[in-house]
């Protein structure tokens, strides 16, 4: 590993025993203040994702979101390329997707204007540690060449972190949405 790749990776590690901390003391409604932001952008295309693991559950607010536009789920095409974005409703059929993420049984693919981002930490300038992959860095990039594309990291307050080893081509968050606050770092 080089130096940059460990640094991530003790960042990662700790991140997630904070994130397992944070969800084994959750209390229902984390999704509460996810879903005021939405309501605020009723009828715009979004995506939000299927939690796996310990991430902080988005569904309630995407069921609430879906009765006013179209909401999708993250579907991972390979290795090395941008996610693609498939139409999700609440009671919709689904089928294991890659990674352990749930998918829609059929794929209706759309891009969203709103990403609800998952994310292992995050900083107080918007700044995300994700998985490693590289997924969504791709995915922002190629969304915002084509237009503005709001990103929100939705996470627990566990997860904020001082500071992240970021690089260059990591896509910033517009916002966070913690169970208890939204962190806004728009211009």
């Amino acid at each position: 590993m080089t130096g940059l790749a460990e640094i991530k990776a003790a960042a990662r590690k700790a991140a997630f025993a904070r994130r397992k901390a944070a969800f084994d003391t959750s209390p229902p409604g984390a999704a509460g203040r996810l879903s005021e932001v939405l309501a605020g952008y009723r009828g715009v295309p979004l995506s939000g994702y299927m939690p796996i693991r310990t991430e902080i559950d988005p569904l309630p607010a995407m069921a609430e979101a879906a009765a006013h536009g179209p909401v999708g789920v993250p579907v991972i095409q390979g290795a090395g390329q941008p996610l693609r974005f498939s139409r999700w409703t609440p009671d919709g059929p689904l089928r294991d997707g890659p990674f352990g993420a749930k998918v829609p049984e059929i794929d209706d693919y759309f891009d969203p204007e709103i990403l609800i981002v998952p994310l292992v930490a995050f900083d107080a300038r918007g700044g995300r540690l994700g998985y490693g992959g590289g997924f969504y860095d791709r995915t922002l990039e190629r969304l915002r060449a084509r237009r503005p594309t709001l990103a929100i990291g939705f996470a627990f307050d566990a997860q904020e972190a001082q500071e992240l080893p970021l690089e260059p081509t990591d896509q910033p968050l517009d916002m966070v949405v913690t169970e208890t606050r939204v962190l806004s770092f728009r211009a």
